[in-house]
């Protein structure tokens, strides 16, 4: 049955765990799932290449092109080409881009914490325990092919 396959069940809890954060930040401040990850990552960093945003965010280069395009034309991140290699693009947070991450991020963790607050304190642990394991076996496995 499609309801006991563990990849199908997984990838169903975090579809539906990331539709309730995408309403945090879609609805009141009209930034995409993509947009997001970009903006989080840039908010943390002083500044990060094209190339380190896809590796960090999991995006292929098309979608991080795309965007962070609309990031600039929202003026919350600004682009420099990189000195090192002409090819790569620098990115950092605008004042305006650092102001707004932080005023989603406190609206997204209250979501999150919404939803946690549904689990027991065991749960939430076992949850961590799990989600550290699963990382660390997929990393390993990723590492031998």
């Amino acid at each position: 049955m499609l309801e006991e396959f563990f990849p199908y069940r997984l990838a169903i809890t975090a579809s539906a765990f990331s539709r309730l954060l995408v309403d945090v930040y879609q609805r009141r401040f009209g930034l995409g799932r993509d947009e997001w990850r970009l903006l989080y990552l840039l908010a943390n960093v002083e500044m990060e290449s094209s190339l380190d945003l896809g590796r960090n965010t999991s995006l292929d280069k098309v979608q991080v092109s795309r965007a962070a395009d609309r990031l600039l034309k929202k003026g919350l991140i600004e682009r420099a080409t990189s000195s090192a290699d002409r090819r790569l693009w620098l990115y950092a947070c605008t004042p305006q881009g650092r102001a707004m991450f932080d005023e989603v991020r406190t609206l997204v963790e209250k979501r999150s914490e919404a939803v946690m607050q549904h689990m027991t304190k065991q749960e939430r642990e076992a949850l961590e325990r799990g989600i550290t394991a699963l990382r660390a076996a997929t990393d390993r496995i990723a590492g031998s092919l």
